[in-house]
């Protein structure tokens, strides 16, 4: 296919190998690991899209070496122009006192003004079409059919009740790179006084009202295990989302609850035999306490 010059903000170091691309993020050494795991995953899958790694300065080339191996595309991004007033108000600290997370805990390595980097996507205009995917999920079967999806689709935010139905997750989302619709995005975001809760995904939901749902089974949260048994099907489970603690986390605190896909995860980044996924054990619905 061919590639135009690189669009500023963006410097990726080889060319498109494929009209679609898995597309992840990776800002720092945690979640260099995540994406490891993940590209291990995709390449299971038999798929001929690129496996692309957008990449900040944050992380050290030592880290992005085995991505690179695996044959993934890394471009190095820079963060957003934003402005200092709206940098203040997404920062960790201000943002999580502004709009605490109740539900579950984010680590100390996730810092939410990353978050926006997700939409240096859409500068990826030499790809039709992209699937993002979150560094901290699994793909468990081949996806590609996700290609076929119109911009903008993404999985319901659900973990908790059918009523997260009404809510898009932004860690398994399809776009269609276009430097109009960025320039579009940088318009909108950084307004006076603006301030997006969940950064990415609140600005995404805004941005594209009229969202297309993608089947729930393409970005199951890990909270289903314990909130919502009935929905686990692991015949079904596209993408496998390890929201809010990641299993790689020595402390962490759910590691009972969650040993099963915390067990699998590991088997992915340590690079050990995979078990068949649909004939894995389900969470009982009686099972461990449900989180409120």
């Amino acid at each position: 296919m061919t590639e135009t010059t690189a669009p500023e903000g963006v410097r990726p170091k080889t060319g498109a190998r494929s009209a679609h691309a898995f597309v992840t993020l990776v800002t720092n050494h945690d979640y260099a690991m995540g994406a490891l795991a993940l590209a291990r995953s995709i390449g299971r899958t038999q798929t001929t899209a690129d496996v692309v790694v957008l990449c900040t300065g944050g992380v050290d080339a030592a880290d992005l070496a085995p991505l690179g191996e695996l044959g993934c595309r890394l471009i190095e991004v820079d963060h957003l122009d934003l402005s200092d007033g709206f940098n203040e108000r997404h920062a960790r600290g201000n943002l999580h006192a502004a709009a605490p997370f109740a539900k579950g805990r984010k680590p100390a390595f996730h810092s939410p003004l990353d978050n926006f980097c997700k939409l240096r996507l859409w500068q990826l205009v030499g790809y039709e079409r992209c699937v993002f995917i979150d560094a901290d999920a699994l793909v468990l079967r081949n996806i590609d059919r996700l290609f076929g999806y119109p911009e903008f689709s993404a999985a319901p935010n659900v973990y908790e009740s059918l009523e997260d139905f009404k809510r898009l997750n932004s860690g398994v989302f399809v776009a269609k790179p276009s430097a109009a619709t960025f320039a579009a995005m940088l318009e909108r975001l950084d307004q006076p006084e603006i301030f997006w809760r969940r950064t990415d995904q609140t600005f995404l939901e805004t941005f594209f009202p009229d969202w297309h749902g993608l089947p729930v089974y393409m970005n199951m949260l890990q909270y289903v295990w314990f909130n919502l048994p009935e929905l686990w099907d692991w015949k079904q489970i596209g993408v496998l989302h390890y929201q809010y603690e990641k299993p790689w986390e020595a402390s962490h605190p759910k590691a009972q609850q969650l040993e099963p896909l915390i067990a699998l995860w590991h088997a992915f980044y340590e690079g050990k035999a995979i078990p068949d996924i649909a004939s894995l054990a389900g969470p009982s619905a009686t099972a461990g306490s449900r989180v409120a």
